[in-house]
């Protein structure tokens, strides 16, 4: 990804809308008594489109955002989201996307470690929360919904970024006429 002044506020635009999305709307929503959590899926779709770089900053910058306004210790969430992003980027550095259910089974499985990891790191601060059966119910629910929400999520990323994409698939180029003799 190329990263110019249009593109950064591009990025900016898509984490504040993202941030304020989940907070408004998606955390008020209890499908089967859990809320959505759109943010691991749009900093894995992030890191996938953008590359490491891409998505830990992304990741990290969404997080401190949450952190901050949800008034909660800072750090905690910019922790997981900022690994979330780097193994999202590092599977696009490494691995061709050949497949449409990549990105909607990336938002799965990094949601669940992401869910996983904030759960632990809330209890080795000292939240006082109880723990129960129910929190692993409730991380697979989230996958669940990340992996049907990963996939708009992934396209919608997408869609705002394609000028700063080099490889973008949709982009056909012209074959230029052979010339015999020539």
């Amino acid at each position: 990804m190329i990263i110019t002044p249009k593109i950064l506020a591009r990025i900016v635009a898509i984490i504040v809308f993202g941030v304020v999305l989940q907070l408004s709307f998606f955390s008020q929503i209890a499908l089967l008594h859990v809320s959505p959590d759109i943010l691991p899926a749009l900093v894995v779709s992030l890191g996938l489109l953008g590359g490491t770089m891409t998505g830990v900053v992304t990741g990290f910058w969404l997080g401190f955002l949450v952190d901050c306004l949800l008034f909660e210790p800072l750090g905690a969430s910019s922790l997981v989201l900022l690994s979330t992003g780097y193994i999202a980027g590092v599977f696009r550095e490494r691995f061709e996307i050949h497949s449409p259910l990549i990105p909607p089974l990336l938002c799965m499985g990094l949601t669940l470690l992401a869910e996983l990891g904030l759960g632990i790191l809330q209890l080795l601060i000292g939240f006082d929360a109880t723990v129960s059966g129910l929190v692993l119910r409730d991380v697979l629910i989230k996958g669940i919904y990340a992996f049907f929400l990963g996939w708009p999520i992934y396209l919608g990323v997408r869609r705002a970024l394609r000028p700063a994409l080099i490889e973008d698939p949709t982009v056909r180029r012209r074959r230029q006429p052979t010339v015999l003799g020539a």
